[in-house]
């Protein structure tokens, strides 16, 4: 007998992606979840939250897709420890920055483009079905941003509400967890430098 195998339909694919996009984030993504986490300690204010998850998500948008569409390539060597390098700076910056300004929606968005490449090492691992690439791709992408805006207003709605008071929100999560965010990035770059050398 002739066995007669079916394409799934598009929003099997879509949905399938898109799940596995979600658990990229949560939960085997803890250092997505960090730099997120970085981004969120800034500022007690929804206005500079927003502003630095748009940069974030539309540059990692833009070189997942690149990658994925083979237009732009570095190895995981390369990209893994400054992905690391990211998160900590990110947690160095939160304990001397006081405010949103332009040059850190800036690194946000490079550092998006970093963490997009990252995104698509794992989706290239995951595969890709040949006859719906694009919608895997979109998929996957708003599973990612899905488990990012989960991590976010998590975060918000269990810390921010409880600290109105801007300074004592600073010195008493915002320092602190830079701190661990920023001394676990050097951490995990020192790590991953020393793996990529053997």
């Amino acid at each position: 007998l002739t066995e007669v195998f079916t394409e799934p339909p598009t929003h099997k694919v879509i949905l399938d992606y898109m799940l596995a996009g979600f658990a990229h984030i949560i939960p085997q993504g803890l250092d997505h979840i960090l730099f997120i986490l970085g981004i969120f300690l800034l500022s007690t204010r929804l206005k500079p939250l927003a502003w630095q998850a748009t940069m974030f998500t539309l540059a990692h948008s833009i070189t997942l897709s690149l990658s994925m569409f083979n237009i732009i390539s570095l190895p995981a060597s390369i990209v893994e420890p400054l992905i690391a390098l990211s998160i900590a700076y990110i947690g160095l910056e939160n304990i001397f920055a006081h405010k949103l300004n332009t040059s850190r929606l800036a690194l946000v968005f490079a550092f998006g483009l970093l963490h997009g490449l990252g995104f698509a090492s794992v989706l290239a691992d995951f595969g890709m079905p040949q006859h719906a690439y694009a919608s895997a791709l979109i998929g996957f992408n708003l599973g990612v941003e899905v488990g990012q805006l989960a991590i976010l207003s998590g975060a918000y709605f269990a810390i921010t509400i409880w600290f109105k008071n801007k300074q004592h929100f600073h010195n008493y999560i915002t320092v602190p967890g830079s701190i661990f965010i920023a001394m676990t990035g050097l951490y995990w770059a020192w790590d991953r430098f020393s793996w990529t050398a053997l």
